[in-house]
């Protein structure tokens, strides 16, 4: 019985605590509470979806988060309505972090399968001795036709990356060549490397410039 009393004591201090807030106390709550909410979500959300949406999820956030830090002056306890407002950004930013490496992961994993298939997924060991005489042709064919269809799309990075593939891909042929690589398919290997060379450089190189120019025009605005 003593306890059941404490316990209706407790309900009664909590619902008292209630009744005093005023209704913009009350409403200020509640925007700090949807705040929090919506990051909870947002962690709860798959990876893909995350992704996939950003753009919508970032603008609704940022939404939330003005609703909240408007809410922080009417809060009945205004300090700790900024306590919990700051460590909620800080598990956004985490979620952002995560999912920026994910989409980034995911952009690096399909840029390498559109060069050499599902199947070979070439690391940061740049191994490439899974490509031998039977299918080097088809893999440098497939290299400098993939970047002919892609060439307006890629980024810095994506250059280098491709760059740093070719590279490897070549060590590899001169490896290649001495396992009983034939001279048809040297001489066919020999006219897409000149085709690709050339193109690839000018390529890159406009990237980088494009790339510059948008970073000063963004540090001028």
């Amino acid at each position: 019985m003593k306890r059941l009393n404490l316990l209706l004591g407790a309900v009664l201090v909590a619902a008292g605590a209630t009744s005093c807030k005023t209704d913009t106390e009350q409403m200020a709550e509640k925007n700090i509470d949807r705040y929090e909410s919506y990051v909870d979500s947002i962690g709860n959300l798959d990876a893909t979806e995350r992704s996939a949406n950003w753009a919508q999820i970032e603008a609704e956030y940022q939404a939330r988060l003005a609703e909240a830090e408007a809410a922080i002056n009417d809060a009945k306890e205004s300090q700790n309505a900024e306590t919990r407002i700051n460590d909620t950004k800080t598990k956004y930013e985490n979620v952002k972090t995560e999912t920026e490496k994910e989409a980034n992961e995911t952009a690096a994993d399909a840029l390498i399968i559109s060069y050499f298939g599902p199947d070979n997924m070439v690391g940061d060991d740049l191994n490439f001795n899974w490509v031998n005489k039977d299918n080097i042709l088809s893999v440098y064919q497939n290299f400098v036709d993939t970047f002919n269809k892609n060439k307006d799309n890629y980024s810095r990075q994506d250059f280098d990356k491709i760059k740093a593939w070719y590279e490897a891909l070549d060590a590899r042929k001169n490896t290649v060549e001495k396992e009983g690589l034939s001279s048809e398919d040297n001489r066919k290997i020999a006219a897409l490397k000149l085709e690709f060379a050339p193109k690839f450089k000018w390529e890159r190189m406009t990237a980088k410039g494009e790339e510059n120019q948008e970073a000063k025009e963004e540090a001028t605005e």
